[in-house]
């Protein structure tokens, strides 16, 4: 009994101590939160607490960087306010800030141009692959004396090796024995004089040899020359249009270029800089856009600006593809219903030789060339080529391409072309 007794007084002292304990918890627990109540009441208004620990924003501030509230003492900063900005102070608006100026794209630098006049003179030295062919072989042959039969099958083959043509080779072979028996050659200096005005004849043409670039009046209204380049792919048709843009500014003339060669698309960004290196402006269209639109476009802007010239660059294409001849043809027929159509120039890659006239042969059945521009003459043996596509075409010669100089493009001058030939 008394073991019983003894136990149920344990359990009730156990329960007692529990009830008392649980009882204190409680009470603090809620001493707490009334203390935190009345915190927050106390708080100066304008202020908030953050969510995760409590700390005090002033209006402006962030959790990350909080403006908090700084006791002062008789009207002095407290530590760490002496960069703040005083209270007293005169505040600014939006008015009195000032923006920073937008940096400004720098003008482009527009290059000196040397004159066009003279140019082939200056270049004759970039011939000197032609010059081997024409000057050593023939002056030799020719100031030998009397030639016989094998010396005049020699010279034929000379003139042929070089691209005259059959027709052409035959007619100048026939003129210099005539002039060679009549004069009685003997010398070299004799020969060189004879070959010389015999070469000078046989480039001599009709047709008019300077490019038809300048402004004509049409129903009392100033109208641009309008030039259309054209070729095939790799003859340097981009680089001509904007070789021919300096030409023409250097004789102080406004210029319009057509970016009409949208399937490359690095055509337009390359006239771009040429445009932009001798102060010229450029009209061009997004990449695969109809080409004879942007020449309209081109057109349309110089009629209306007044410019002098305007020079439309074509897309390359293969003589083969009737589809893009046929698309060439267009360009033309669209660019006539806003202006004539003064020049259409051929472009000729001279290294070509045959190829090239077969090349001619076909753009002109299209699109009626009125001149051949012959590139990269510098590089070739073959400077006859001048001579066939001539003969061949009765399409003048009118610039020529010597190098890769922005001003390596010259007005071609038969006489200055044969001095160079001759050395």
């Amino acid at each position: 009994m008394s073991s019983t007794w003894f136990l149920f007084v344990v359990v009730a002292v156990v329960v007692l101590v529990a009830i008392l304990v649980t009882g204190l918890l409680v009470a603090r627990k809620r001493r707490i939160s009334l203390d935190a109540k009345r915190e927050v009441e106390e708080k100066p208004k304008g202020g908030s607490y953050a969510a995760s620990g409590g700390i005090a924003l002033a209006p402006g501030g962030t959790a990350e960087h909080p403006v908090e509230d700084r006791p002062e003492t008789d009207g002095q900063p407290a530590v760490g306010d002496d960069a703040a900005v005083p209270r007293d102070s005169a505040q600014r608006t939006v008015r009195d800030v000032k923006l920073p100026e937008a940096p400004s794209e720098a003008a482009p630098v527009v290059e000196e141009i040397e004159p066009a006049t003279g140019r082939m003179e200056r270049l004759r030295g970039r011939l000197s692959k032609s010059r081997s062919v024409f000057g050593t072989s023939l002056l030799g042959l020719l100031g030998a004396g009397d030639l016989d039969e094998d010396s005049w099958q020699d010279v034929e083959d000379t003139l042929l090796m070089a691209d005259l043509g059959a027709a052409t080779t035959t007619q100048i072979v026939d003129r210099l024995r005539d002039e060679l028996s009549r004069r009685a050659i003997r010398s070299s200096a004799e020969a060189r004089e004879v070959l010389h005005e015999v070469l000078t004849a046989q480039l001599s043409t009709d047709s008019e040899r300077a490019v038809r670039a300048l402004p004509h009046i049409v129903d009392g209204q100033k109208q641009p020359a309008v030039v259309l380049v054209a070729g095939v792919n790799g003859t340097g048709k981009t680089t001509t249009t904007g070789k021919l843009a300096r030409v023409l500014v250097a004789q102080e003339k406004t210029v319009v270029l057509g970016a009409a060669d949208t399937f490359r698309a690095a055509a337009a960004d390359q006239l771009q800089t040429w445009a932009e290196r001798v102060g010229a402006e450029v009209v061009r269209g997004k990449e695969g856009a109809d080409p004879a639109a942007v020449a309209f476009d081109a057109v349309k802007r110089g009629v209306d600006t007044g410019v002098d010239a305007v020079l439309v660059d074509t897309a390359g294409r293969l003589h083969t593809k009737t589809g893009l001849m046929d698309e060439l043809g267009k360009v033309k027929r669209v660019v006539e219903k806003q202006a004539k159509v003064d020049e259409v120039l051929l472009v000729l890659d001279a290294t070509t030789g045959q190829n090239g006239l077969m090349q001619a042969r076909v753009f002109a059945e299209v699109i009626d060339v009125t001149g051949i521009v012959l590139t990269k003459l510098d590089g070739t043996a073959k400077g006859g080529i001048v001579f066939q596509v001539q003969k061949e075409l009765g399409v003048p010669v009118k610039l020529v391409g010597l190098g890769e100089g922005p001003d390596d493009l010259a007005p071609f001058e038969p006489g200055a072309f044969v001095d160079a030939l001759l050395g």
